[in-house]
């Protein structure tokens, strides 16, 4: 069976980024999602349409085609007393490098990491973690099969969260 909408894929890949492994899975833990719902980047959805088990692929996705130019305007310094609880600063949670959920004007929650603190404010950067990179991909289709109506309904593994996020597959931070 070749991948197509609303066919479940399981596959393995592995992810370089400079160079440097980012991202795999493997047989034991292959990468399952429902093809054409958006789970995972346009681009890696159309360089494996068509394949079938036991089909490998190699591609290269520039960053417009994967997480979008690192955006210096993503980067901001917010005020201390955006991290207030009860009126206390949580200083626990202001460590460099730590991601941070945020909730955006609109009411979305949006991850950002911390860049550093100083007594008034911390500076946030909240571009995707792989903004401005070059992902190459290397894998193997494992299986290809039609979705149930429940998995259409209900996602894969019974609720509906996912869409395309910051770690590529979902929104849900579940991988």
């Amino acid at each position: 069976m070749k991948i197509s909408d609303e066919k479940v894929v399981s596959l393995i890949y592995k992810l370089l980024v400079d160079g440097e492994v980012a991202d795999q899975t493997d047989r034991d833990n292959p990468l399952e999602f429902i093809f054409g719902l958006g789970y995972l980047i346009p681009k890696f959805e159309e360089n494996i349409s068509g394949l079938e088990p036991g089909d490998k692929f190699e591609f290269t996705l520039a960053p417009k085609d994967g997480y979008g130019e690192y955006v210096e305007d993503a980067v901001i310094d917010l005020p201390k007393k955006v991290f207030e609880v009860d009126g206390k600063v949580q200083e626990n949670l202001l460590v460099p490098g730590r991601i941070i959920r945020m909730m955006n004007q609109e009411g979305g929650v949006v991850p950002g990491k911390v860049v550093s603190i100083d007594e008034e404010s911390v500076k946030m950067d909240f571009n995707a973690p792989m903004a401005g990179k070059t992902l190459n991909f290397s894998g193997e289709i494992v299986s290809v099969r039609d979705a149930t109506d429940a998995e259409l309904t209900n996602g894969l593994h019974g609720e509906r969260t996912c869409s395309q996020g910051e770690c590529g597959h979902c929104s849900c931070d579940c991988h």
